[in-house]
């Protein structure tokens, strides 16, 4: 974001608040670009943090007091620090508010005295909001690295990643994994994060994207999806049933070898939501593989494996989705896939640079003439994790 957006965030700050925030703490959103609905599942994920972000400016209070205000809103909501709770009239507020509550959780789970003080906050932020590239994890990243800071938790990166899973889940009331919050504190420039997300261990890997000429194009199909809506959890639940039929404490403790035995004691609907899973997991590991012996031109395959796994096993795709990907794929993209927690949201393209015009103009083309919403298309790189910015 330029440098007029971080003036901007602190001069609304003061319009706000009627004082000048203490610092700017700023988080990326994130893109997937392999292994969905497989983080709650302790599976295997490989995000990226990108080039939108989301900053958070902030100054602490004398009393137990958090406002928060935004760009987007002309809503200030407001809670006491000891006293959060899952409220619905929050709305994009729960973030935060899940975050300050979170923090202290987590201190309180680790032993460490913190005294947490209210806190003005106002927030900006480019990362389109419902497009399935995590405006929720960016906006709690920024808000815990900066409590973090100034109540003196002394959380690793990791750990804070933990505390906006929780938030989320606690106070949001998303049953989301790790995977968004980890990719927006650890990200690097040009580099994806490889989670495990059974351990937290994270492995930072080349991308090679410019070295190889490429793109990743981000197709929004302008679809709005909410992750509190029951089509996420019913997935996961499935997901449990599964495990728990097959004896292990989570589909991680499952290999493509075991889905034979899955299919004769599931039915075929929670079977076919295991097999997304378990096969998604081996396609993250074999992107990986692949990206480090042949370079990104290589991973085409897996991408749209991947994705026709979401739209046949894990039905999470919508119309516009297959729509993008098809188009895109027929127009020269090398791998093309939905992203994100589905029924909406965003698709990705990996496509040569000299073929970013024709896709976008050919999906864009396809969505007219089939009576959708125009897509918002635009290319996405690879960016620094969370961080102070003044």
């Amino acid at each position: 974001m330029p440098d007029s957006t971080l003036t901007a965030v602190k001069s609304d700050f003061e319009l706000a608040f009627g004082r000048v925030a203490s610092g700017v703490w700023s988080a990326p959103g994130r893109v997937n670009l392999i292994g969905e609905h497989t983080d709650y599942n302790e599976g295997f994920v490989f995000p990226f943090a990108i080039n939108r972000r989301t900053y958070a400016a902030i100054a602490e209070r004398d009393d137990h007091l958090i406002r928060v205000s935004s760009s987007f809103s002309s809503d200030v909501h407001q809670t006491d620090v000891f006293s959060i709770q899952r409220d619905d009239s929050n709305g994009w507020a729960a973030y935060p508010f899940g975050a300050a509550w979170a923090i202290q959780e987590m201190a309180k789970s680790k032993g460490i005295n913190i005294s947490p003080r209210g806190f003005d906050c106002f927030i900006e932020s480019d990362v389109p909001v419902g497009a399935g590239l995590s405006s929720s994890a960016a906006l709690e990243c920024a808000v815990a690295l900066a409590l973090n800071e100034l109540w003196a938790v002394g959380l690793s990166p990791r750990e804070l990643a933990l505390v906006g899973q929780l938030g989320e889940n606690q106070i949001v009331g998303a049953p989301t994994g790790i995977m968004d919050q980890s990719a927006s504190l650890l990200g690097e420039t040009d580099k994806g994060v490889f989670l495990d997300c059974q351990s937290l261990d994270a492995q930072i890997v080349d991308l090679g994207f410019a070295r190889d000429g490429l793109e990743l194009l981000i197709i929004d199909t302008k679809v709005a999806h909410r992750l509190v809506d029951g089509g996420y959890a019913t997935r996961r639940a499935a997901c449990e049933l599964g495990a728990q039929i097959m004896g292990v404490g989570s589909l991680r403790g499952l290999s493509v070898a075991d889905l034979p035995k899955a299919k004769e004691l599931m039915d075929d609907l929670t079977y076919r939501r295991v097999r997304h899973v378990v096969s998604e997991n081996d396609r993250v590991v074999e992107t990986v593989k692949v990206l480090r012996e042949s370079g990104p031109r290589a991973i085409g395959k897996l991408l749209y494996a991947s994705h026709e796994s979401m739209r046949d096993d894990f039905e999470i795709s919508v119309d516009e989705l297959d729509t993008a990907v098809e188009t895109a794929l027929r127009h020269g993209a090398i791998g093309a896939r939905m992203t994100g927690g589905g029924f909406g949201g965003a698709a990705i393209a990996l496509t040569p640079i000299d073929k970013i015009s024709e896709v976008s103009l050919s999906v864009t083309a396809e969505f007219e003439a089939l009576g959708y919403t125009k897509p918002d298309i635009f290319v996405v790189s690879a960016a620094p994790g969370a961080r102070k910015e003044s």
